[in-house]
């Protein structure tokens, strides 16, 4: 059962969204519905957390992003975004919109702008923010369903099950037909990349795109956004030595 803040937060969304939100119709599926899932932990700062927004609000008034959506998803694509933090604490800032051009690609960038933060500080608990952007796909007609997690941290509480299945919510998203993908950011942990690599992304052609700071998730998350658009497969691997940090503890998610 989601917690009082989130269902206050989902309010709140529709609220904000209500004339910028177009569902994704049956009839004319999307070519790609994409959860953009913000780490808002304590980790997470204002100052970064306001990078982390004016970033996805620059990258999709980007020239490079809309040809993207011209050349590869002729159908639009649908976005949505969550910040998360703790297994009880994700909200949704605003509902499934539709992006096909430059106007709607507009909205969903002021609706960026719009965006308070709903979700402050907590753990950081990836596994959970994953179970609630799967259930977030549910009924959305696309051919292709993405998860975009990005955070500074390691999944650090929450549980890796669900009472309905004992499947790790990586291989749950899979099952779902559900791609993850993984935006590290690695301010505190330089070896984050390599365990989004090993332990977060799933599915056809998943991969890991870096931020080396939060000044350097703008051009990080334009970046993977034209490539989770256009579908081209991508694989930054971590060096040797960054796999070799990785802590064979850390359990899957």
């Amino acid at each position: 059962m989601l917690g009082v803040m989130v269902r206050a937060s989902l309010a709140a969304a529709a609220a904000l969204s209500l004339w910028f939100t177009v569902p994704a119709r049956a009839a004319e599926p999307v070519d790609l519905a994409l959860v953009l899932a913000v780490d808002s932990s304590s980790s997470v700062n204002y100052d970064e957390f306001h990078l982390q927004m004016g970033g996805l609000a620059d990258a999709f008034r980007d020239g490079a992003v809309l040809n993207a959506i011209k050349a590869a998803a002729p159908n639009g694509i649908a976005v949505t975004l969550v910040q998360w933090s703790s297994p009880d604490r994700q909200a949704l800032a605003f509902g499934w919109t539709e992006v096909r051009d430059a106007a709607s690609a507009e909205a969903v960038a002021r609706m960026i702008d719009l965006t308070p933060r709903l979700v402050d500080g907590g753990g950081t608990a990836i596994s959970d923010a994953i179970d609630f952007s799967i259930r977030l796909h549910d009924g959305v007609a696309a051919a292709r369903r993405v998860i975009d997690v990005s955070g500074d941290g390691r999944n650090n509480m929450g549980s890796t099950t669900t009472a309905t299945s004992p499947l790790p919510a990586s291989p749950r998203a899979a099952a779902a037909g559900i791609t993850v993908n993984g935006l590290p950011i690695l301010n505190e942990d330089p070896a984050l990349d390599g365990y989004y690599l090993s332990r977060v992304i799933v599915g056809a052609d998943a991969f890991v795109l870096v931020a080396d700071d939060y000044e350097d998730f703008g051009r990080a998350i334009r970046l993977k956004l034209i490539t989770e658009i256009t579908g081209a497969p991508m694989a930054l691997l971590p060096a040797p030595a960054t796999l070799a940090d990785l802590d064979p503890r850390d359990p899957p998610l």
